[in-house]
């Protein structure tokens, strides 16, 4: 026991050494991956970086020599900051503004330093109105608000620089509000809130879980080494995890309720064992009740660990980083869990002995067997309707699986009501959108990009995704051209469109080059013009809309093929997407291999193909039963919910390997089929109901969170461990009792 207490406090101390919680998506990611790859590539070529939006907003208008100055103070404020020296920021003072001269081509700042008089402010908002490439992009519509777009530095986004950012929209407000939005806002939320929610949920279920086991098990010694098993696991799980230098995740919060949920389930057997024991064999020692209890629970407690331990595992197929180390020390933990409840209880046992246990009868706790003996026979009697009923259910939740969607939206982690979500709303409704899919356009030959025609065909794209639901602007090559033909026609709303002329292409981008910001230019078009980027701006980060734009997108791959051209896709928003595929190709991977594994291991330990079959029952139900719902509900499928099943597979068939041995024993011993039925009905069917009961209470737990697909998960993975007990004392039994001959034969 001290070597067990040295290594939790050495754990314990890795834990809070070196604790860190991860919420950049690109690193959920496999670097190797070939879409992430391009991206990363298309990213570097055309300066394509995350950005946080700040929305400086006024009661009345922007236009006053007050908030233009302001503006001014807010960008210097920001380049104050160490992270954001070099980055480059926009808003209507820093952009450029395209105008038509005698001269030619003029490009020039909106203004440089603060209007002094509210009839210089009035000169900027005319300036603003007329180019249409600023008015309701940096300037919104009602012009209450005006952007600043900030990108992020080499060194990416971090808690410290989110902090400085927050402090910093504080400091500037008053009369205006200022809004600050953007992906790498949202991911410092996130990584707020986290380790908090993390905080609150993990105290709460160990006090739910000891007030269900002072009920379950009435006994204070019993309770305090069951919590000590479950939490000393936990710490070890999480040690081992900084240990190794891998960080917390968002799905991680979650490892501590599932940790000590599942880990009183060993206890809760051992104990029934005890029980049912020390009430026939009154005079037996301590020595003897341990022993008793380790040699019949015992291999149905490592089978029912390794299964669990299976479920989690096949989670390690996933390329989604934040399912496979969910997977990985989840399972260490449930490993860990097993290990110290066969050597905590039985010592326990030994040491301070059996307390007063509960009355008993032969065949389990007092009242039981009479229950337990007539639930079995009324089952029995009544096969048809569970079976009807059963079918019914299952053709329901087949229909369910068909609406079942895949989402990777970072904002779905919120509440709606949260200021981080109106806050992204707000900057959604007045401008293009928070969230962001490039489309890069590639070709072998140079100049391609100052085509007529293959810029006709790019501006039909680029319309076409306009149109679409949730998209709120975008921005290319064609927007510059369009501005500066138009420009430099004397403004005549005839020249607004794509000059027809190569040449007068080449000498528009010549201008601009010589004339403005050659960054901006380098963001929508190569230095050779055979490669384009086209940034398409969205209102919502959901994966239906990010879909929507790549298949629109997609439908013009014949038309720019004819011309030597190829789509490709980069950004944060695409890389949603990838991540959103690769969950659910994960989620097929470690389901199939989590059923495969779990078969394999309990067909083993019975020497039965035929039972590991029957066992299966359950996990299969329940695991078709959690997709329907979610597909009725429509709770898509996130990088939490993706973990439901995995985790139902090795928990819920934890239920059949006890009630199997116990019912494959008590026949071999009686001979008599229907009294082994109603003994393992009373004997094991009551250890399985408390402990479904309990895991119950501890996922339950989970609708305290924070965050809403933690809620989601904590409500679906409840329903499993009831659907699957229900198929177990229902249909499975049903089907062990029909196959009892065979069950009887097999050694």
């Amino acid at each position: 026991m001290l070597v067990i207490a040295g290594i939790t406090i050495l754990a314990g101390i890795s834990l809070f050494s070196s604790f860190r919680m991860e919420t950049n998506l690109d690193e959920y990611m496999p670097k190797t991956h070939p879409a992430f790859i391009y991206s990363e590539e298309a990213n570097e070529r055309f300066l394509i970086k995350d950005s946080i939006l700040i929305a400086v907003e006024h009661p009345d208008s922007i236009y006053n020599p007050e908030t233009l100055g302001k503006l001014i103070e807010i960008e210097t404020a920001l380049h104050s900051i160490e992270e954001l020296a070099n980055s480059r920021l926009q808003s209507i003072h820093s952009a450029d503004n395209i105008v038509g001269s005698e001269e030619g081509l003029d490009i020039q700042r909106f203004y440089v330093s603060a209007p002094t008089s509210q009839a210089e402010a009035d000169e900027i908002r005319d300036a603003v109105r007329k180019n249409t490439m600023i008015a309701g992009r940096m300037v919104s519509a009602d012009e209450r608000t005006a952007l600043i777009v900030v990108e992020l530095p080499e060194s990416g986004f971090s808690n410290k620089l989110y902090d400085k950012i927050m402090g910093l929209s504080k400091q500037f407000s008053g009369p205006e509000i200022l809004h600050v939005a953007g992906r790498p806002i949202v991911e410092g939320t996130l990584a707020i809130l986290g380790p908090k929610d993390m905080g609150r949920t993990g105290p709460l279920v160990i006090l739910v879980i000891a007030i269900v086991l002072l009920l379950v098990l009435r006994q204070a010694r019993r309770t305090v080494i069951t919590l000590a098993v479950v939490i000393a696991s936990t710490i070890w799980a999480f040690g081992l995890m900084t240990a190794l230098g891998v960080p917390l995740y968002s799905v991680s919060i979650m490892i501590p309720v599932m940790l000590i949920a599942i880990g009183v389930a060993y206890a809760i057997h051992l104990y029934n064992q005890i029980d049912y024991f020390t009430k026939g064999n009154p005079a037996a020692g301590r020595f003897e009740i341990a022993v008793n209890a380790i040699s019949v629970i015992g291999k149905p407690a490592l089978f029912a660990a390794l299964t669990t331990v299976a479920g989690f595992i096949s989670l390690v197929s996933s390329q989604v980083y934040p399912v496979k180390y969910f997977g990985l020390f989840t399972a260490f933990g449930v490993a860990a869990s097993w290990l110290l409840t066969m050597i905590l209880v039985p010592s326990g046992i030994v040491l301070w002995g059996n307390g007063k246990p509960p009355a008993v009868s032969r065949g389990g706790i007092s009242g039981s067997i009479p229950f337990g003996a007539r639930f079995a026979d009324a089952i029995s009697a009544h096969k048809s309707h569970v079976y009807v009923l059963t079918g019914f259910v299952l053709l329901l939740s087949l229909w369910g699986i068909s609406r079942v969607w895949i989402n990777t939206s970072f904002l779905d982690n919120f509440e709606q009501s949260s200021p981080i979500v109106q806050t992204d709303a707000f900057v959604n409704r007045h401008f293009g959108g928070t969230s962001s899919v490039n489309i890069i356009l590639d070709s072998e030959e140079p100049d391609t990009f100052k085509q007529p025609e293959v810029l006709a065909l790019m501006d039909s794209m680029q319309s076409s995704v306009m149109q679409l639901e949730n998209v709120g602007d975008s921005q290319s090559l064609i927007n510059y051209l369009k501005r500066m033909h138009f420009s430099m026609n004397a403004e005549d709303p005839a020249y607004d469109a794509i000059p027809g002329s190569s040449d007068i292409i080449a000498q528009y981008l010549l201008l601009y080059e010589m004339s403005g910001d050659p960054d901006n230019l380098w963001k929508v078009v190569d230095a050779d013009f055979r490669s384009a980027n086209v940034t398409v701006q969205l209102k919502s980060d959901d994966s239906r809309t990010i879909n929507r734009v790549i298949d629109k997108a997609k439908e013009y791959v014949d038309d720019f093929a004819k011309k030597g051209i190829t789509i490709n896709f980069a950004g944060s928003g695409y890389k949603s997407l990838i991540f959103s595929n690769l969950i659910l190709s994960g989620q097929i991977a470690s389901l199939g291999l989590s059923v495969l594994i779990v078969f394999l291991l309990v067909a083993f330990m019975f020497r039965s193909a035929l039972l590991g079959a029957i066992a299966s029952i359950p996990v299969l139900i329940s695991m078709v039963i959690n997709f329907g719902i979610m597909g009725i509900l429509n709770i898509p499928l996130t990088t939490s919910t993706a973990l439901i099943s995995s985790i139902a597979v090795g928990i819920g068939v934890d239920y059949a390997i006890h009630f199997i041995a116990h019912y494959r024993e008590h026949l071999r011993k009686t001979g008599d089929e229907a009294v082994a039925a109603r003994f393992s009905m009373s004997h094991t069917g009551r250890a399985v109901l408390l402990n479904a009961s309990i895991v119950i209470s501890g996922f339950m737990v989970m609708v305290f969170s924070v965050f809403p697909p933690n809620r989601q998960v904590g409500l679906l993975v409840s329903l499993n461990m009831l659907t699957a007990f229900l198929a177990t004392v229902t249909i499975m039994f049903l089907v062990l009792r029909k196959s009892s001959s065979i069950v009887k034969e097999r050694k």
